[in-house]
């Protein structure tokens, strides 16, 4: 019974460390952008500079508008650019209704409809972001000036028992997180590994299994490639018990309907570039150039010294592949193109 009541003791005292650390946080690192009502729930977007095109950034899969940190500023320096959250993570609210691949998509929809006014859009999507733009392309080509699909995991459209074996333990462990943010655990992880104290978080997270510790480890050195200005504001929208649960439900949804989103395909009028981080296997970049054959300006480009968070490693070839798609918008006509 002793026990019972520290370990309840604890809990609260967690609790209340995560719910006063969560204050702290809305107050010192406001949402720096617009919400956008889609029906139930708000998304949260931020959009820099002027001009036509619009350039849409989609994040990975429990990434956010922050992942665009580098690459939004150097694109808003030659047309308008916005960034924006998905239902659950980052500053966006928790979604209204379960998330099923085409409300994900809807959602996306909604958000170009506020920010472009009608006009047409480059759409560029990072990892799992890439199979959002791809559908909402193939349902609205009137509205795509073209899209850039940065290192898209193809593999993920095939399910195998394995790969939904790890999706399965990837679901598990996110509504482990969420429970761990509610009590403040994540918080007092994330405070210790960014201030000079990363032994405590890291020998709590093999607990899990060696998986999750590396994980954490990649994760975690891919952020301190962000500006450092971004590192505090990352780590405080990490801690809230939401973004677990929205990666939870990101992958659920992959798991539930990977091999269906492969079936979106943009019609041929809609100019179509894939990047490719180096370390992908022959056979993916094999399907990142399949990838761009259906189109009439399908292109393929190598990003030779990034791994697959090319907006972290290489943002400048980002910027430069969308330059070019602006460019050909604006003239209307075909442009020179960086080729591989």
């Amino acid at each position: 019974m002793g026990f019972i009541v520290v370990l309840a003791a604890l809990a609260g005292a967690g609790a209340v460390y995560q719910a006063i650390g969560a204050a702290r946080g809305t107050r010192r690192f406001a949402a720096p952008g617009e919400w956008i009502d889609v029906g139930g729930h708000r998304l949260h977007a931020v959009c820099r500079g002027e001009g036509s095109p619009l350039v849409l950034l989609e994040a990975g899969i429990a990434a956010s508008s922050l992942s665009w940190s580098v690459v939004q500023p150097a694109v808003a320096t030659f047309t308008r650019v916005c960034a924006y959250d998905r239902a659950g993570l980052a500053w966006s609210e928790a979604p209204s209704c379960p998330r099923f691949f085409t409300r994900i998509v809807a959602d996306l929809a909604a958000v170009l409809t506020h920010v472009s006014k009608g006009e047409k859009c480059v759409l560029v999507g990072h990892s799992f972001g890439s199979f959002l733009i791809r559908a909402y392309a193939a349902s609205h080509p009137d509205r795509v000036a073209g899209i850039v699909l940065v290192d898209p995991p193809t593999e993920w459209l095939t399910m195998s028992d394995e790969r939904a074996r790890l999706l399965r333990g990837g679901r598990s462990l996110s509504k482990i997180g969420a429970v761990l943010a509610y009590l403040g655990v994540v918080r007092a992880c994330l405070a210790l590994l960014t201030g000079g104290a990363p032994g405590a978080p890291r020998r709590f997270v093999r607990i899990f299994g060696p998986a999750a510790a590396r994980t954490l480890e990649r994760l975690v050195g891919e952020v301190r490639k962000l500006p450092p200005d971004v590192h505090p504001i990352v780590k405080a929208l990490w801690c809230q018990p939401k973004c677990f649960h929205a990666m939870a439900d990101h992958l659920q949804a992959l798991q539930r309907e990977g091999p269906s989103m492969g079936r979106f395909v943009p019609p041929p009028q809609v100019p179509v570039v894939v990047i490719s981080g180096r370390d992908q296997p022959p056979e993916q970049i094999d399907a990142h150039r399949a990838l761009t054959e259906g189109s009439v300006d399908g292109r393929h480009v190598m990003a030779a010294r990034s791994g697959h968070w090319i907006p972290f490693d290489e943002p400048e070839l980002i910027v430069r592949v969308v330059r070019e798609l602006v460019d050909r918008a604006r003239s209307g006509a075909a442009v020179p193109t960086l080729r591989e």
